[in-house]
């Protein structure tokens, strides 16, 4: 109880610095006002819109608002607030615009969501800032645009972007997109969200503080990669990645876990780790890597690898683990202490005061909600049962599908280094499918055979041709 009330106290008080504001009112959702945007509409700068606990069927949009959207766990610090306290975005007033959570007209830090569940989102239609006339379905859970609000305690779930309609070049940021801002994303559980590219968090001309958060079990990628954090492009600041656990992403292309390009990530004290793609599974691109656990090992100081031996969907490090007091020394970026054993870590983090690995280490160090993860795993990458025959394979291959599928499924063909050597359709009612290997001058070697429908991977096998 002593440590609960700790957590909820630092929160409350940081949110009360934020205001900057000794007169701010608080606004009680559904006591004073019947919905959340409601509540929004008639708040001032510098006041709390506090939600009770229930399921809101809501779209939300700040406008432009510096204000504190929180459920009552800002001052109660139980974390079943935030598993009880629900944006649904299932239901919005328009199917473009299906965000749970709009940010988009100059917020700064004095603007805080704090301590929800954010689920079925499917995003915004939107056009691209540094290229006009392109089109986006963006940010499933929450849009972010040239604004820098702080994300913290939040739960986002089960939100995607993925629509393709007329006019939409491709959809990103299944959980949160950010673009030409500067948020501070803390604290968060980032789940099973899916985008075309960037199915976790998009960073597009954008800086960013992303620290102590969980992002697991995204997917996605098809048309420009990246699963657990994508990066494009120079932000007004930094991209600072600190204390995160990256795991069990999943990218249809490349970057499973990170996808950077043209830009720089500084990355300390993160655990990167059982994510997969077809090419640079952990980490496509480059970035400034410290201290981190990267899954196959990478140039950087300080880094290891070392399977983390999560026991349970918590993420939480086992006894002994090399992750535990395996950050950087340095006395900034140490966990927090235990008050009623000094010179030991505070939990969740674990050992002394050296920083741990991932989302439950460093200084921003707090307990996460106890949520069923069951749904959160490695992404199943046969789920389509197939057969192909001969292997090896001389002139020609057969697929032969041993379920039914009620969708057009592509069927497309490798090489190691990621081209794509021939391709061709199954339509809906097909079983199966031979595929002309001479005619199509294939060399010998060995190939990866990918299938999927308009949404996702649905399984890969290893071809050799000789």
């Amino acid at each position: 109880m002593k440590r609960e009330y700790l957590a909820s106290l630092s929160i409350v008080v940081a949110l009360i610095l934020c205001t900057k504001l000794v007169e701010a009112q608080t606004i009680h959702i559904p006591a004073d006002q019947a919905s959340i945007q409601a509540g929004i509409n008639v708040a001032n700068p510098g006041d709390t819109v506090l939600v009770a606990p229930g399921e809101y069927f809501e779209n939300i949009n700040f406008n432009g608002k510096n204000i504190v959207v929180a459920s009552h766990y800002i001052l109660t610090g139980n974390t079943d607030d935030i598993k009880n306290t629900i944006i649904n975005g299932s239901q919005p007033t328009h199917s473009d615009t299906a965000s749970c959570v709009l940010i988009i007209n100059g917020e700064n830090e004095g603007c805080v969501l704090a301590g929800f569940t954010l689920t079925a989102g499917t995003g915004t239609y939107w056009e691209d800032e540094h290229n006009r006339g392109y089109y986006y379905m963006e940010g499933g859970g929450i849009l972010i645009q040239a604004a820098s609000p702080v994300i913290r305690n939040n739960i986002i779930r089960h939100n995607e972007a993925l629509k393709r309609r007329s006019g939409c070049t491709s959809s990103g940021g299944g959980a949160i997109r950010v673009g030409d801002g500067n948020p501070q994303i803390l604290n968060n559980l980032i789940l099973k969200n899916e985008g075309r590219y960037g199915g976790g968090i998009v960073l597009n001309f954008s800086a960013a503080i992303i620290r102590n958060n969980i992002i697991a079990g995204n997917f996605g990628g098809q048309d420009f990669g990246g699963s657990g954090i994508w990066a494009y492009g120079n932000g007004p600041d930094r991209k600072i990645i600190e204390n995160n656990t990256i795991i069990n992403n999943y990218s249809a292309s490349s970057g499973g876990g990170f996808w950077i390009m043209s830009t720089t990530v500084h990355a300390t004290n993160n655990i990167i780790y059982n994510n997969s793609a077809r090419t640079a599974a952990q980490i496509s691109g480059s970035g400034i890597f410290s201290y981190c656990n990267i899954q196959g090992g990478r140039s950087g100081e300080g880094n290891i690898d070392a399977a983390p031996g999560f026991s349970d969907y918590s993420y939480t490090l086992p006894d002994g683990n090399a992750c535990i007091d395996g950050g950087n020394q340095h006395a900034s970026y140490n966990d927090p202490e235990d008050p009623d054993n000094p010179g030991s870590a505070l939990a969740p983090a674990q050992g002394s005061l050296i920083n741990d690995i991932g989302a439950h280490g460093g200084p921003g160090s707090m307990p996460f909600p106890v949520v069923d993860l069951s749904d959160v795993e490695w992404f199943e990458m046969e789920s389509l049962e197939f057969s192909i025959y001969p292997i090896p394979a001389e002139e020609y291959l057969t697929l032969l599908l041993n379920q039914s599928h009620t969708q057009d499924i592509s069927i497309k063909l490798f090489n190691l280094a990621g081209q794509e050597v021939t391709s061709t359709i199954l339509q809906t009612g097909e079983t199966s499918r031979k595929i002309d290997l001479k005619s199509s001058n294939i060399p010998v070697g060995v190939y990866i055979m990918e299938l999927a429908d308009s949404l996702r991977l649905l399984g890969q096998r290893k071809i050799i041709i000789r």
